[in-house]
């Protein structure tokens, strides 16, 4: 493993969004940049992206086809600046399967 990836959690996110033609996920763990986390779309009309994160707390919202959406899988959700919410993930340093984190 190297020492970049050390403490890192795979942490796995999903959407469906059958017609959906792009989705990514911004928060803050990449400067609310969501086209830096582009998801793939899978069978049955998922997108998923495996995104690695330290452990800590982080707000997040999905970009589908240039409209950010909370994670409707996900009920933790806080106030933001627009008054719109965040969705909200905290990864454990000690996460009893550290393969995978689904927010």
């Amino acid at each position: 493993m190297s020492s970049v990836n050390k403490g890192r959690r795979r942490v796995i996110f999903s959407i469906a969004a059958p017609g959906a033609v792009e989705v990514g996920v911004g928060g803050s763990f990449n400067d609310w940049n969501a086209s830096r986390h582009p998801l793939k779309k899978k069978p049955g009309g998922f997108w998923e992206k495996i995104v690695m994160l330290p452990p800590g707390r982080y707000e997040y919202k999905y970009m589908v086809d240039g409209s950010w959406c909370l994670d409707p899988s996900n009920p933790r959700v806080c106030d933001n600046f627009f008054g719109t919410g965040n969705s909200v993930i905290e990864i454990n340093p000690a996460t009893a399967d550290p393969r995978s984190r689904k927010p």
